[in-house]
């Protein structure tokens, strides 16, 4: 892109995501304006819109997030009849007319990228005329892409569309193809830091070597989830989701292991289980992640300090601080705000046990029943090492948002 024309970004959607992608952005200061979609009205006046932007409940004040303790305020310029003012010298334009991508006034204020944060338009297949709105309706109305802050939503049996690709930095972002594809996912920060946990493993041992993998994320509170018991929705079937967050811990379910595979594909020649427990805090989560690996009988098996090590490396050669490592004893408060961070390996807590299993060989697919006959013990062995690491996240800004800050920069850099 021409560093000389106006770089425009769009945000649609004003939630967590939405809030503190315009944090980001505003300190950032790669795009020349912001403009806002809400798509309806909000509180009383412009004012109200300001209140909840400077503060959150999370990361403290906008003006510590973007000059620390000498931070004066940073919202400026206020036009209340034109709903505009700037952040921090960013001009951010507020719109509130229409919530159906197609009708939002993207092209009117030059906008040529949009982060849609809504998570309501995540099926890259539907058309943009979709009466309940979609996500190639930010085209039409005059973006060249949309960068979605979810995993896609695809209709059972159906194909990725060849214009839509999901990356997450630092993994598969090369992936993305600027002439190709104008509709690209962000993941999920649960797949974000899952993948940076899963690729250096599989970059040292091979899929090959890995019989099977299982996760499971204890995750933040979200927005979707109740802060006093209600009734729940007609047709609703998990019941939980209605259960005050405030006194629960919540069994819930995780999309993970899906949008692994997209990221990481050779994951799907693997039985990976995901799954997703809630508890009760505002960010910074926690992923376990188990790995069974095949050992070679009489060598050296897989060890703690050999995982650990792979890891060092890894962190090492991630100039972008995507993975880190410590040997720190963490709490999920010492990962807020973590810059870029979409995995911290703790690695005080990395285990690995490593025994034999028996197989019987009849069971086993391949073999020649006349070879079978000839062999006289039909029990083979095999050597398996378990191994158990443990990676933190911020979900909401220094892991996810602060990484998808760099994938919208990274592709409007492409933009003609």
């Amino acid at each position: 892109m021409n560093t000389n024309d106006p770089i425009v970004l769009g945000i649609n959607g004003l939630g967590r995501i939405g809030k503190l992608t315009l944090w980001h952005h505003a300190g950032r200061k790669f795009f020349n304006k912001i403009v806002i979609n809400l798509g309806r009205e909000v509180g009383t006046s412009l004012d109200d819109i300001l209140h909840y932007i400077e503060r959150d409940s999370t990361y403290g004040r906008l003006e510590a997030y973007l000059h620390g303790y000498q931070g004066k305020p940073v919202i400026t310029d206020v036009n209340v009849a034109a709903s505009s003012f700037k952040v921090n010298e960013i001009e951010v334009k507020i719109l509130n007319t229409h919530r159906n991508p197609r009708n939002i006034e993207w092209a009117d204020h030059g906008v040529t990228i949009v982060v849609d944060t809504t998570g309501q338009f995540l099926d890259p297949n539907l058309g943009a005329d979709d009466p309940k709105g979609s996500i190639r309706g930010h085209l039409e109305a005059g973006v060249q892409k949309v960068v979605a802050s979810a995993p896609f939503k695809l209709k059972q049996g159906a194909a990725m569309p060849d214009d839509a690709v999901t990356t997450v930095m630092g993994v598969n972002d090369k992936d993305y193809d600027p002439i190709r594809h104008i509709l690209i996912s962000n993941a999920s920060c649960t797949t974000t830091c899952l993948s940076h946990m899963v690729k250096p493993l599989l970059d040292a041992f091979g899929i090959e070597r890995v019989l099977s993998a299982s996760m499971a994320t204890i995750h933040a509170a979200t927005g979707s989830q109740q802060v006093l018991d209600r009734l729940p929705k007609r047709g609703a079937v998990d019941l939980r989701k209605n259960r005050s967050i405030l006194n629960n811990i919540i069994l819930t379910t995780t999309g993970a292991a899906k949008a692994l595979q997209l990221v990481i594909p050779e994951m799907a020649t693997i039985g990976f289980i995901a799954e997703s427990v809630r508890i009760p805090i505002s960010t910074g989560s926690l992923i376990i992640l188990v790995m069974n690996f095949q050992d070679e009988l009489n060598k050296k098996p897989i060890r703690r300090d050999m995982i650990n090590d792979i890891y060092k490396v890894a962190a090492e050669q991630n100039s972008n601080g995507y993975l880190v490592f410590t040997n720190k004893q963490n709490v999920s408060s010492d990962i807020i705000g973590t810059p870029k961070a979409g995995a911290v390996i703790e690695g005080h807590e990395t285990h690995t046990r490593t025994g034999t299993i028996n197989i019987n060989l009849e069971h086993m697919q391949g073999i020649d029943k006349d070879i079978l006959d000839s062999i006289k013990d039909q029990v083979g062995s095999i050597q398996v090492t378990q191994s158990v690491i443990y990676g933190w996240y911020d979900n909401e800004m220094a892991s996810y948002v602060n990484m998808m800050g760099d994938r919208t920069v990274s592709i409007a850099e492409t933009l003609e």
